[in-house]
This record gives C-alpha cells, structure tokens and sequence, in this order.
C-alpha cells in the first residue's frame, strides 16, 4: 500500500494448474459456523472424505476408506507441504501445501489412458471472520473434467458443495466447542494417528511456533486463549430443532433479516450471484405457474367441452408439476442445518 515502494509481484501466490491450457474450474464463497483453524484441519484430512461425503460425488465411497502414507518434504513459518497418497500405492500421487495464513491446495497429475499428463487442483482461501466463525473461497478444477459438467448448472455444483459442509458441520462445530470448553493444547484431545491425521499434526505444531502472533490459537502443545470467548449459535439440537430453525430469528427466510449461519442461505446464496439469480428465478417462475394454473383451472370450470377440460386439466397439472419443482429447488437453497446432537 505504501506509495514509497514498488509491490514486489514475486510475494503474490501463483497456481500454476489455474493458468494450463484446457484447465476449468468453479469457485464457491461459503461462510461456516466454526473457527478457521478447525476450517483449516478438517480441509487438510483426506482419510475422512471416504466416511463422511460417501457416495456425495463418483469419487468418495466408503468402502475406499484406507490408511494413508504421507511424506512432509517442507517446514518453514510460513507452513508446510508434501506428498500423501494410498497406503498401498507405490508413488503418493497428490501434493499438498499449507501457506500461511489463509492458503492451502491440493494438487494431482496423472498420466491418462492417452498418455497424456492431466491436472486436477483443489484450491481453499480460508479467512477467519471472528470466534468460531470463517470464510472459505474455494476452486476445483482440472484439466480432464468430464463433458456432462459442461451442462450441470454451476448453481447446483454450488449446492452439493453445501452438502458436502453439511456433513461435516455437526461434528466441527462440536470439536470447536469442546476445544473452549477444555482449554488444553490438542494433543491432549487429539489421537494424531500417522496412517491419518499427518497434516492435522504438521498445522496444529506450526501454530506451536507462530500461535504467539495470532488473537488465540489451539497448538499441539501450546495454547492462547481468547481473553474474552464469544458466544456462538450454532443450529438447535433436539425434537424441537425443525420447527426451531424455520423461525426468521433462527435464519428463516421469510424476512431474511437475521443472518444465521446454519441456514444454507445465510451461508452461501448471499455471497454468490449465480445462486442468488437461480433462486430469484425459482421464486419467480413458482408465482408465474401458480398464477397460469389457476387462470386454467377456472377456464377448465367454464368450458364445456370435454376435450378442452382435460387439455385444460393436463396443463393445469404439468403447471403444478412446475411450481413443486421450483418449491424444491428453493428449498434446497434457503435449507436450514439441523444439528441432531451435542457431546456433553
């Protein structure tokens, strides 16, 4: 910002992946209800994707679940990187870095069937936005991406991206609970397992080394708390949980004026355009068809031939066939996260 030095371009960071010929991508902006360090950890842990997303996309199925084996080729205060892969296979295919303080991509090359080198990265821009809440900017994308993608909707790549946080919500806001409850570095929470949880250890130890220039930080074996802990909500647990959360001052969107993050709206539609005109849409064709089929209903009342009735009728009813459509569609979008537990 200083007017008195030249930017040195060379601190900006590159993704090389992003630049390769034939590369796509889609990016995401979700805010979550949990602390950008348990955002970092739960981003940085392959072994879970198996167990928690299973069957959310072709690639995560649980019975893939294995150990890992990871090999940590960099340490330096600004992060860490190195190879991970199958337990079983003989090279680790995919390379992580973790680049403080926000940074963190996945990458993989692998030579197809054509014996052409392809590129797949995951890129996540995690940002803390106060105690126990964050901001994820996220991009995926390769350079051998199946042709259906090219006629999915973005809007609902967005979606199953929300689900897939969904799944995980339950059990890292409760990890962020207890981590304040506790108040002890996490080795002592924590069963770092080597075939497993190899980065979780690598970030938890570097924050063992920077944590003193954060607000607060939980490290492996070194902790700072925060000298004044917020009060975070997070979605009700229970029997009253539904009814609770569809309430406007639990993140209902009937007004849309309290932004709570368990509702999807709240999370994600707000901070994307894509997904914000999708469910302007949605709302306005549901209006429209409800509109059309009631004009044909009472056409169908008013006219006398059979023929006419049942057109009348048949139309009537693909209208209606619309607006249920559309009424999914919107809940699907302004859905509220329903935490069925609490650890106590």
């Amino acid at each position: 910002m200083s007017s008195k030095s030249q930017p040195n371009i060379n601190k900006l960071p590159w993704f090389e992946n992003f630049a390769r010929p034939g590369f796509k991508d889609s990016s995401a902006v979700h805010e979550l209800p949990y602390d950008h360090s348990i955002l970092l950890e739960n981003l940085m842990d392959p072994a879970h994707i198996p167990i928690s997303h299973d069957r959310t996309d072709l690639s995560a199925k649980r019975e893939n679940a294995q150990p890992l084996r990871f090999e940590v080729t960099e340490r330096t205060d600004r992060g860490f990187a190195g190879w991970w892969g199958g337990g079983d296979a003989q090279t680790l295919p995919n390379f992580l870095r973790f680049e403080a303080p926000c940074v963190l991509s996945n990458n993989r090359e692998f030579i197809d069937e054509k014996g052409v080198k392809q590129y797949f990265s995951g890129l996540f821009l995690c940002r803390p936005t106060g105690q126990g809440k964050s901001m994820l900017i996220v991009r995926f994308g390769g350079t051998a991406m199946p042709q259906i993608a090219n006629w999915i909707p973005e809007w609902f790549f967005h979606q199953r991206g929300c689900t897939v946080f969904e799944q995980d919500m339950g059990f890292l806001s409760s990890q962020n609970e207890v981590l304040m409850k506790e108040k002890v570095p996490t080795k002592k929470l924590y069963l770092n397992l080597r075939s497993s949880d190899t980065w979780v250890a690598e970030y938890r130890k570097w924050m063992d080394k920077t944590g003193h220039g954060m607000p607060y930080h939980f490290g492996h074996n070194t902790i700072s708390l925060p000298e004044l802990p917020a009060v975070v909500e997070h979605a009700p647990a229970g029997l009253v949980a539904g009814v609770s959360a569809s309430f406007p001052a639990k993140g209902g969107t009937g007004t849309m004026h309290a932004p709570n993050l368990a509702n999807r709206y709240f999370r994600h539609v707000i901070h994307c355009k894509g997904c914000s005109g999708a469910l302007k849409a949605f709302n306005t064709w549901k209006k429209a068809l409800s509109a059309i089929s009631l004009a044909l209903t009472a056409l169908a009342i008013l006219v006398s031939g059979r023929q006419w009735k049942a057109a009348l009728l048949v139309s009537t009813s693909l209208c209606l066939a619309g607006v249920y459509a559309c009424s999914t569609l919107i809940q699907m979008s302004t859905t509220n996260f329903i935490r069925t537990h609490r650890r106590f």
